[in-house]
């Protein structure tokens, strides 16, 4: 138990306590507001004593009446005449301003690792924001947006775009991954839907192409973000499909995260290698975008 004194900040006591100023939130949720017991904004009042957690509370995210799921978002394009595929910067900006006055805590994918495996907790309302293909107009619209608002986002890139038509260019890539605001990540080596073969193709061709598309992205975005000290070690489906040769795939390949595209949240128990992630399209307003934000599920009932 701690009595702050004038100028201290909840950020400081954890910085001195805990040596990590960005966990002030589990003393926030130590110390519960009056009929709001998930507030983590607020700062502690000089004489007023704080307990300081010195060890996670709560790994897993269960409560007496349900448990915390995280939810992942999914974009693709940014730009002007928003289609459901694309967004227009000012929407997305303003997504982003409502998740900051909310206290929001955007988290880095790479997080929900330790959570998943019950070794560390997350903030009450951590949300993942998420980007798929490697569009151009990410460099453009998006980034300059999470950086003005201190967020970060995890980038699925397939390798065979980058360079190509619309798609980023490396030094683009680079720039964005040095400046620790977008985690690239694999989004496959040519974006063909993985449980489906194609035309004429043979049981062992199919088996080296899935090969090629989990585990030559992953050596060819290594290689080209080696600068950077990029690790890839989260794949994104393309089209959100899966099954077992993909699985064995990321498996051996060393992936310790694989996202789909069906909606809703991740809670402890999610399985790394099939999470749930909510598309966000380009026609939704912000009252479609705020329902999309699962938070908690209540327990089932016997």
């Amino acid at each position: 138990v701690y009595l702050p004194q004038a100028g201290d900040s909840l950020a400081g006591i954890a910085d001195r306590f805990l040596v990590d100023r960005k966990i002030a939130w589990q003393i926030a949720l130590a110390n519960p507001l009056e009929g709001n017991a998930a507030s983590t904004a607020w700062e502690p009042i000089p004489g007023v004593p704080v307990v300081v957690p010195l060890k996670p509370v709560n790994v897993t995210g269960v409560f007496n009446d349900g448990f915390q799921t995280v939810p992942i978002l999914c974009y693709h394009r940014f730009g002007t005449g928003a289609t459901k595929m694309q967004i227009e910067p000012a929407r997305f900006e303003a997504q982003l301003e409502w998740l900051a006055r909310n206290h929001y805590s955007v988290i880095r994918l790479a997080d929900l690792v330790d959570f998943l495996g019950g070794r560390a907790p997350l903030p009450p309302r951590s949300v993942v924001i998420t980007i798929d293909d490697g569009y151009e107009s990410v460099y453009r619209h998006a980034y300059p947006a999470l950086k003005k608002f201190g967020f970060s986002a995890t980038l699925f890139v397939y390798t065979d775009f980058i360079g190509s038509r619309d798609g980023l260019s490396w030094p683009q890539l680079q720039e964005m991954a040095a400046s620790g605001v977008i985690d690239i990540q694999s989004h496959s080596k040519t974006h063909r839907n993985l449980v489906e073969r194609v035309a004429g193709e043979t049981e062992p061709a199919y088996r080296r192409g899935i090969e090629s598309e989990i585990l030559q992205s992953r050596a060819v975005l290594e290689r080209g973000l080696a600068s950077t000290g990029a690790r890839v070690r989260h794949y994104a489906y393309p089209y959100g499909d899966a099954n077992e040769l993909v699985l064995e795939n990321l498996q051996r390949g060393v992936y310790d995260l694989g996202l789909t595209v069906n909606p809703g949240g991740n809670a402890f128990f999610a399985h790394p290698l099939m999470l749930r992630r909510t598309m966000i399209f380009g026609d939704f307003d912000l009252e479609d975008f705020k329902s999309r934000l699962q938070l908690r599920a209540a327990k089932s009932r016997p």
